[in-house]
């Protein structure tokens, strides 16, 4: 399969947010649907093949995965549902969430998704690790969820009354999407406490950059820019944000990436270019472990002081972002310990409509740091409350406001290094 960094995915599995682009799609859709249901065995053994050529881990997380082939490929299938239960079945024996089987249907899903218009409630999900709980990364801003309150962290324990006990995230989006106007309840459990969240499903359009002229403790204008995913129009948003900004003579700039999931890594890339004229940006290191490493490219947009707003649901391209943008000296990192996922998919449609999306790299930031589970330490340390976070990502939504305690310390950050600037000095953290 080949390989390009823009059909690569960073995001945490997702419902209904990440726009991927995919590779090697299938030829013709009623020719390879033709083909399938001759032969099942033919689309388990592409997807076995798909794995042993391209996943992560040589070792496939300690599995005999030769041993694998010759189990799925060794039963008889009478229908594609047997098939698709198989393959899903073979891949959970290497105990990754995120490399997963999509169902023609659930694959068309991930396509519309690419448009940046989608339908639900607006919610990115993942499944943990070791409890396999499926865990909220983050809600979408201006959407059901959102609105509703619902936060990152939040563990799904019901789906209109269904246990999600064993479920997987392909399942859970199933259940969860829906036409538009319909409704469905999830039963979030947060800490100890369980609560039921009816939610109406809504078209949702997804602009992921907002920013506006602020000003800081000192009078001095300043940008605030909210970037909530890095889908495939988050680079020319980012650019015309900066851009605009940039004639309207800011000072300096606060880069919010809280509660924003991931998405693509070029537009990760792009984005880190913008700010970054020289140094290296990440590498992506495969089981072989050759390293590609993307760099800056001398066309950062400005070098004006910049402060970077993250928390638990800052994930995949937004560490590799955040990452960068520490390790190169060229922000200060402000807020809680990012989420904490280092790993890159590729994804692919099989021949007969579904898809596959394979983890076959690991990423570092430019010092070398494996950020997966370990997240990123902000370099100024802001927590909140449960509560206050409730306040601030719920439905009363004050994300940069005043009452905005992380938004307020970057504010104030900003400031020192604009002062510094102008007098030539260096700031310290604290």
């Amino acid at each position: 399969m080949a390989i390009t960094k823009r059909g690569l995915v960073l995001g945490a599995t997702a419902v209904a947010v990440t726009a991927v682009t995919v590779t090697g799609a299938g030829m013709h859709l009623s020719q390879g649907q033709a083909f399938f249901q001759e032969s099942p065995k033919d689309l388990i053994d592409e997807v076995w093949q798909l794995i042993d050529r391209n996943y992560v881990d040589a070792t496939f997380n300690q599995v005999d995965w030769r041993a694998i082939r010759q189990e799925y490929l060794g039963r008889a299938y009478s229908n594609r549902e047997e098939a698709y239960a198989a393959i899903r079945e073979m891949l959970e024996k290497l105990e990754d969430p995120y490399t997963r089987f999509m169902d023609p249907q659930e694959f068309r899903n991930m396509q519309v998704e690419t448009s940046g218009e989608l339908t639900g409630v607006g919610i990115q999900l993942a499944q943990d690790e070791e409890t396999k709980e499926l865990i909220v990364v983050s809600p979408i801003e201006d959407t059901p969820a959102f609105d509703a309150g619902i936060m990152a962290r939040d563990v799904i324990v019901k789906i209109d009354g269904q246990s999600t006990e064993g479920m997987d995230t392909n399942a859970a989006v199933n259940l969860i999407r829906g036409p538009v106007g319909t409704e469905v309840t999830l039963t979030i459990r947060r800490g100890e406490v369980e609560r039921d969240y009816t939610l109406k499903r809504a078209r949702i359009e997804i602009h992921p950059v907002r920013y506006d002229v602020r000003q800081d403790p000192s009078g001095q204008k300043i940008g605030y820019i909210r970037l909530t995913q890095f889908s495939a129009n988050a680079a020319e948003e980012m650019r015309a944000a900066i851009e605009d900004l940039e004639s309207q003579q800011v000072a300096g700039y606060v880069l919010d990436l809280r509660i924003n999931p991931g998405g693509l890594l070029y537009a990760s890339i792009d984005i880190a270019r913008m700010w970054i004229d020289e140094g290296l940006i990440v590498s992506t290191v495969n089981r072989q472990g050759v390293a590609e490493q993307e760099a800056a490219n001398g066309t950062a947009i400005t070098d004006k002081p910049l402060v970077v707003l993250v928390d638990g649901g800052s994930a995949s391209a937004s560490e590799i972002l955040s990452g960068a943008l520490q390790d190169d000296q060229r922000a200060i990192l402000v807020g809680t310990k990012t989420f904490g996922k280092g790993l890159v998919q590729s994804v692919r449609g099989l021949g007969d409509g579904s898809g596959l999306a394979v983890t076959v790299a690991k990423y570092l930031t430019p010092s070398g740091r494996d950020i997966n589970h370990a997240g990123i330490e902000p370099d100024i340390v802001v927590e909140l409350s449960d509560e206050q976070r409730q306040e601030l990502f719920g439905t009363s939504n004050k994300i940069g406001t005043p009452e905005d305690l992380q938004y307020t310390k970057a504010l104030e950050v900003l400031s020192q290094q604009i002062r510094a600037q102008s007098s030539g000095s260096k700031v310290t953290t604290q």
